[in-house]
C-alpha cells in the first residue's frame, strides 16, 4: 500500500510507497481500517476518457488525521467519494476492515455510509426549515447508536444556538452544525471536502479546531481534502495528489494546532 508512514517528516515518492506503508503499519502496530489497492477511476464523456485516479494505493490507520493536498482536478474529491462509498472505482479494490466495498451492492453501500461514514462538505447542506438541533436529529434517527443531538452540538460549541435556523447562523456556525450532524452517528471516518473553503480566515481556523478536537477526543479517522497547504501542519500524514496519482506522502513529527498556522 502506498500510504507510507515515515518518521521525522520524510517525504516518500508514490512509486516507492507501497513497501514503505507495510513497514510503517508494523511500526505503528495497527491494522489499517481502510485499504485501497490499485484504485483507478475513469469517467467517460462521449468518446473522451477522463482518468480521475490512476492506480492509487492508500491505507488509513485508526485515529489518524490525514490531509489530502492537490490542485483542483487532481482527483482529491474522487478519492474521497470512493472512500465514502459515494462512487465506485473503475479498477482496484477498496476494503473497510473485512468488507470489500468494491463488491458491495447498492444497499450495502447505503448501509455502510449510514453506519460508518460522516461527510462534511464545503457548502453545509443544512435544511433551511429545520433548526440546528433538528438538522442533527435527522441523522441520529437513522443511526444505530448515535450521540444525543444536543451533545453533538455541544461538541462543536453550538449548544447555545440549537434552536436557531440556518438563516440565523453565520457560515462558520452552519459548518459547525454540519460537523455535528456528521459526528452524531459516531462514524468510523469523517470525510471533509474543503470544509473551510467558503469561510473567512478566523472562522476557518475555528472549524479546523473543531475537527482536530473531534479527532483527538473521539479518535475518529479524519480526512480533510484541501488546496490550502498551510492546513497540512495539522495532520499526522500529508498526502499530495497530482493528475490522479499520489505523488508524495509525509508524516509530521509534530502536529500543529490551528493557532500555529497561517495563510
Amino acid at each position: 500500500m502506498s500510504s507510507a508512514l515515515q518518521e521525522g517528516g520524510t517525504v516518500v515518492s508514490g512509486e516507492s510507497s507501497a513497501a514503505a506503508l507495510q513497514d510503517a503499519s508494523h511500526v505503528e502496530g495497527q491494522d489499517p481500517v481502510f485499504r485501497m489497492s490499485g484504485v483507478s477511476k475513469v469517467y467517460r464523456m462521449g468518446e473522451t476518457q477522463v482518468h480521475a485516479l490512476r492506480e492509487v494505493d492508500l491505507d488509513l490507520l485508526p485515529g489518524e488525521f490525514v490531509v489530502l493536498l492537490g490542485a483542483s482536478g487532481s482527483g482529491k474529491s474522487t478519492l474521497l467519494n470512493i472512500l465514502g462509498g459515494l462512487d465506485r472505482p473503475t479498477a482496484g479494490q477498496v476494503r473497510f476492515r473485512d468488507h470489500d466495498l468494491t463488491a458491495a451492492t447498492a444497499a450495502e453501500l447505503t448501509r455502510y455510509r449510514r453506519e460508518h461514514v460522516g461527510f462534511v462538505f464545503q457548502f453545509y447542506n443544512l435544511i433551511p426549515s429545520l433548526t440546528a438541533l433538528e438538522n442533527v436529529a435527522l441523522v441520529t434517527e437513522i443511526a444505530e447508536s448515535p450521540l444525543d443531538p444536543g451533545e453533538a452540538l455541544s461538541l462543536v460549541e453550538m449548544g447555545e444556538r440549537r434552536d436557531h435556523f440556518p438563516a440565523q447562523l453565520s457560515g462558520g456556525e452552519q459548518q459547525r452544525v454540519a460537523i455535528a450532524r456528521a459526528v452524531a452517528k459516531r462514524p468510523d471516518v469523517l470525510l471533509c471536502d474543503e470544509p473551510t473553503g467558503a469561510l473567512d480566515y478566523a472562522t476557518g481556523k475555528l472549524v479546523l479546531r473543531v475537527l482536530q478536537r473531534i479527532n483527538e477526543e473521539r479518535r475518529t479517522i479524519t480526512v480533510v481534502i484541501t488546496h490550502n497547504a498551510a492546513i497540512a501542519g495539522l495532520a499526522d500524514r500529508v498526502i499530495r495528489i497530482s493528475s490522479g496519482r499520489i505523488v508524495d506522502i509525509q508524516r509530521n513529527a509534530i502536529r500543529l494546532t490551528p493557532e500555529d498556522i497561517s495563510w
